[in-house]
């Protein structure tokens, strides 16, 4: 793959890095465990996480050498992928530590030995926290994510902070997903190619990664699985591309603490795997015990018991199971009041994979119930209906052109990013919303500003004590319109179990009121952009999955569904570019 305004440079020494790390670990210090058989028996590709306990609980292999193997592949494909921001210099010997635990009969949790991936936005001891953005480049927040210690007293090893789009796709309008002034864009496994196209022949992928999370290393095995966070799709969305399952929790089951934010109102972490299983695992990790006092909204939900999602897993869930089909807008193109245009629908090739879905949940034995429109989709008053209500973004909903649109995303990006700047004290590298803004222009030469700041813009441009009451009436119409009109009444309408939503299409709707998605890989679709790709480029198809939404804190309901739809399909197939 070439390089372009040295952004490969990142993804060579992630790869050095990963090599060199390699190249140390040939000799584990003195008393370490050994397996019983030679590691390089053991391949770490597609293994999910009960397989790779154990194999260590058998003894083919040890934390410290699973640790390697994910490395070794790291260093083979990371410089064609951009998966990783970062890798953990103490992972080898972190690993070694949770083996000696082993050999000692000491087993921290269900994570014990695993190595876990974090989005980069995640703060965690000894390694940069940079959110992507070039001022934090190097940065080593001064405290930790309470979800990172949660994932160290489960016995994680975290290998790496991935990829992500920067500041969680908050900064810029048509910011390629995946992409950030440090790495540069991420590539999608599935078709690691950049676009052709000349009108976009900016270094983007051919095959969009999703974002702002990125699932590209999971999919590629690089690690067991991986965190991601979510504001609105930023972890059904990569899950979608590339082909993961993935558990978007309601907002406040997993604390926010240490996470850079954009809005609180909406903010959550989730797991994103290969399996429903295996995200299963990684949200109980996840989960705090009791509510985290440094985030008010993790009273929300009650944690299963011991924080063991496993025990929903159940093959038989879809059988009476209400599911409803949202035909409105997110299968079939409809036109809101007042518009001269449809919007939303599926085309042919999406449509045909969620008919042939839609028959695998009957063949389980799931009542559909079809259609089940959401209220305020199909609603005729414009001021009440959800397609007509978006989120204020770009310099067209600066102040004084906002008046039809959701205040919500840039009052809370004002609010909580400077709290949590605040937060860091001293060390922070800027100190407001405003001097990150002068920081990037004054490293537009840098890269800083590829695609420029108007959400940040826009955002900073909030006056937090003069504009709150347009703020709440924003934020009352958000939870309206998606929850109680949106989701809710839909879901009482239908006596419904859950929605099934086209890939990650209903991601949006579920966010505004903090509701939970489970998403399992399915069907694959031609990628055909529009304008077309040039003759001769024979585009790979696109993951696209299937995805379960619910009412606040119905977690354990998602998941019984999703892994019931996973078992009785098994559609996930390996990317071939990373064998």
């Amino acid at each position: 793959m070439s390089c372009r305004m040295g952004q490969c440079g990142r993804g060579l020494a992630v790869a050095s890095l990963s090599l060199a790390a390699l190249v140390g670990s040939a000799k584990p210090s003195p008393g370490a465990p050994r397996p019983a058989r030679a590691a390089e028996r053991f391949s770490v590709a597609e293994k999910t996480i009960p397989e790779l306990q154990e194999a260590m609980r058998a003894g083919r292999v040890t934390s410290r050498e699973l640790v390697a193997l994910y490395l070794e592949r790291i260093a083979l494909f990371e410089d064609r992928l951009h998966a990783a921001l970062a890798v953990n210099p103490k992972a080898l010997d972190e690993a070694e530590a949770r083996d000696r635990e082993r050999a000692a009969g000491h087993l921290r949790g269900p994570l014990h030995g695993i190595p876990i991936a974090l989005k980069d936005n995640i703060q965690t001891f000894g390694m940069p926290t940079t959110a992507g953005a070039l001022a934090f480049d190097g940065f080593v927040a001064p405290y930790e994510a309470t979800l990172v210690e949660n994932l160290r007293a489960a016995g994680a090893i975290i290998l790496a902070k991935t990829t992500m789009t920067e500041l969680a796709n908050w900064i810029a309008s048509g910011m390629p997903t995946n992409y950030n002034a440090i790495s540069g864009h991420g590539f999608n496994p599935y078709d690691p190619r950049r676009d052709p196209r000349e009108a976009t022949g900016d270094g983007r992928p051919a095959l969009a990664t999703g974002g702002s999370s990125s699932g590209i290393g999971t999919a590629a095995s690089f690690w067991a699985a991986n965190v991601g966070t979510e504001t609105s799709g930023s972890i059904l969305s990569p899950a979608n591309q590339t082909m993961l399952a993935a558990i978007k929790p309601t907002v406040g089951r997993i604390s926010r603490h240490g996470i850079v934010p954009i809005t609180a109102d909406q903010d959550t972490a989730g797991p994103l795997a290969r399996t429903v299983r295996d995200a299963a695992i990684l949200l109980g990790a996840l989960e705090s015990p009791t509510p985290d006092p440094a985030d008010p909204a993790s009273t929300r939900c009650p944690p299963a018991p011991d924080r063991d999602y496993t025990r929903f897993l159940d093959r038989d869930a879809l059988r009476g199971a209400r599911l409803g089909i949202p035909r409105a807008f997110y299968y079939d193109a409809l036109t809101p009041p007042g518009a001269k245009e449809p919007r939303g629908g599926l085309n042919p090739e999406q449509a045909n994979v969620m008919a042939e879905a839609i028959a695998a949940l009957r063949a389980a034995g799931a009542v559909i119930v079809d259609p089940v429109d959401i209220p305020s989709v199909v609603a005729k008053e414009a001021g009440e209906n959800l397609l007509l209500w978006n989120v204020c973004g770009g310099l067209d909903n600066a102040k004084g052109k906002d008046a039809d649109c959701s205040t919500v995303f840039k009052f809370g990006m004002k609010r909580d990013f400077n709290a949590w700047l605040a937060s860091l004290g001293p060390s922070a590298p800027v100190h407001s919303l405003r001097e990150l803004r002068l920081w990037n222009v004054a490293h537009q030469k840098m890269g800083a500003l590829k695609y420029g700041q108007a959400q940040l813009d826009i955002s900073d441009e909030i006056d937090v004590a003069a504009d709150a009451a347009r703020y709440r009436a924003d934020r009352e119409k958000d939870l309206r319109l998606a929850g109680a009109q949106g989701i809710d009444a839909a879901l009482a309408a239908g006596r419904l179990d859950a929605l099934v939503f086209p890939g990650s299409s209903g991601a949006a709707i579920a966010a505004k009121p903090g509701y939970p998605t489970a998403i399992v890989p399915f069907g694959l679709v031609p990628n055909a952009p529009t304008p077309a790709f040039p003759d001769g480029f024979e585009a790979r198809p696109a993951p696209f999955g299937v995805s379960f939404t619910g009412t606040a804190c119905s977690e354990p309901r998602l998941i019984a569904l999703a892994y019931a739809f996973e078992q009785a399909t098994k559609r996930r197939v390996p990317p071939a570019a990373t064998p």
